[in-house]
């Protein structure tokens, strides 16, 4: 399998340092970007096998041309940009009527826009390469809703029909465009459920529990392979059954 070199929004934390930490065990390029470093960065940048190969920024998604001049360093220092894993999110729980216009900003800016900007950016890239996949972080709160959590459902849907629209614009040159759209994860983001609400979501979950970052990385890397060639505009589930 060839070597990819791929840019990964959010590869700090949760499930981006988990899906960060899977592609440079499979020999492939990271570059990332987050709002501040973490212990997971450092490590990443000392590794002796990996440094060579792994880019970290530090950014706000929010700042358009940051984004633009990220992706135009990684070309210009990796000379390709072979995929585009789209995961940083923000969320804010709050019943609509209540939220801030703040935080309706912050959540269609980052989880959307710049996901949007990061695809277009790619896209150049990739069109002349005749080559490249995109790989967006959806979640199953984009098809089946969530009190709470309204806006972050319309930024997840819309992801997920962002991803089928591309697929559509981009695979006459062989540019793939799929999500991934996990279910609750036992990661930070989690942290602000209640001891109820997390128990509801386990009895509604067919296996009985929240996922973790490893349920979903498998498939990060089955898309990046050549095994899902054949494989566009789809939004893969994998949430231990909490949709059906």
């Amino acid at each position: 399998m060839a070597k990819l070199v791929v840019i990964l929004s959010g590869g700090s934390r949760g499930l981006g340092q988990a899906i960060a930490r899977g592609i440079l065990e499979s020999g492939h390029t990271v570059a990332t970007f987050s709002r501040s470093t973490t212990a997971a960065i450092e490590e990443f940048s000392a590794h002796p096998d990996w440094s060579s190969r792994f880019l970290h920024r530090v950014l706000d998604a929010r700042q358009s041309e940051a984004l633009r001049q990220f992706v135009v360093e990684v070309h210009e220092r990796f000379g390709r940009v072979d995929a585009l894993i789209n995961n940083a999110a923000v969320v804010h729980d709050s019943v609509l009527a209540m939220a801030s216009e703040k935080e309706i900003d912050q959540m269609l800016d980052v989880n959307l826009k710049a996901t949007l900007l990061l695809a277009k950016e790619c896209a150049r890239i990739m069109l002349v390469q005749q080559s490249g996949h995109i790989i967006n972080i959806s979640s199953i709160i984009g098809s089946q809703g969530f009190s709470g959590l309204a806006t972050y459902a319309a930024t997840k849907a819309g992801l997920d029909g962002m991803t089928r629209a591309l697929a559509r614009e981009l695979g006459n040159r062989q540019i793939r465009v799929n999500a991934i759209a996990p279910g609750f994860l036992d990661t930070e983001m989690a942290q602000g459920l209640s001891d109820s609400q997390r128990a509801q979501i386990e009895r509604r979950t067919p296996l009985g529990r929240l996922g973790r970052v490893e349920d979903i990385v498998p498939w990060v890397n089955f898309l990046l392979s050549p095994q899902s060639d054949f494989a566009t505009g789809q939004v893969f589930t994998v949430d231990g059954g909490a949709s059906i």
